[in-house]
């Protein structure tokens, strides 16, 4: 028997609510309160449920979900029975779980990092955020996890999320595979924006169906983790010292952005845990 088939495959799936196919926007779908975060739920859910089908197909041992979006975004009880979930990390919570003994890391449901153009519902942890970069590298979400996923050497082997998303994903992590499952419209970056119009300016997209961005992800993880297994991917480039350099947009118009600059001598891990000096 190959070697690839005898050793466990362990993958860690995060998971965010913004990048599903069908969540339209972030006031009437992401929080508890919205009109249709329970819908929201639901698609997310089953979009994550596509993806461990094809994990499982493509030769994964073990899938952890780690519910990521802000007030949490699965629905357990119509989650895969076959993964375990996690949520809830403590006051060091990066990065998620994740260790050496994973083989990969992968996302659901992800959306592109602020300020990125034709991007659907584009923000890094919140609409606050104008740019966030390690070591000059802009960066969102996706690449926070996967620079910590380096530092472990586990490789960024799959993503499903809007067309910007997995444009950004494959600019950063080259080998990824990728599913993109709606696109957004709006041109332009909202940097000139206060926090609630940048909410509000990127909720333009056109979406694939939900039922056909299911079978889209199913079919892609499959592969992914076939590549994974037979020829994974390197883990995201990045080397120590590591200096985080966050720019927040204003709360109000007139007021001034704010930034914060933050270093580690050896770990992105740590650096990530630190606090954020705003200035």
């Amino acid at each position: 028997m190959p070697v690839e088939e005898c050793r466990a495959m362990k993958i860690l799936l995060m998971t965010d609510m913004e990048g599903v196919a069908g969540v339209k926007n972030s006031e009437d779908w992401c929080a508890p309160d919205s009109r249709f975060y329970s819908a929201g739920c639901r698609l997310l859910t089953l979009e994550v449920n596509a993806a461990v089908e094809g994990f499982f197909a493509g030769g994964a041992t073990y899938v952890q979900v780690a519910d990521g979006h802000g007030w949490g975004g699965i629905d357990i009880e119509l989650l895969d029975p076959r993964v375990e979930y996690a949520r809830g990390w403590g006051a060091k919570a990066w990065p998620f779980g994740l260790d050496e003994s994973f083989s990969g890391v992968a996302w659901v449901g992800q959306h592109a990092k602020a300020s990125t153009e034709y991007a659907h519902l584009a923000h890094t942890q919140s609409f606050a955020y104008i740019n966030l970069s390690i070591n000059g590298v802009s960066i969102g979400e996706f690449g926070q996890l996967g620079m910590c996923a380096a530092e472990l050497g586990v490789p960024a082997f799959f993503g499903a999320g809007d067309l910007a998303f997995t444009k950004e994903a494959e600019a950063l992590a080259p080998g990824i595979v990728t599913c993109a499952v709606k696109r957004g419209v709006t041109p332009g970056t909202g940097e000139e924006c206060t926090v609630e119009e940048y909410r509000k300016r990127n909720a333009g997209a056109v979406h694939t169906t939900p039922v056909q961005a299911r079978a889209m992800i199913r079919k892609a993880a499959e592969a992914a983790m076939w590549k994974l297994k037979k020829n994974p991917p390197p883990p995201i480039a990045c080397k120590a010292p590591f200096e985080r350099v966050a720019v927040l947009r204003p709360e109000r118009a007139g007021e001034p952005v704010r930034t914060a600059r933050e270093r580690h001598p050896t770990s992105v891990i740590d650096l990530m845990a630190m606090p954020m000096d705003l200035k």
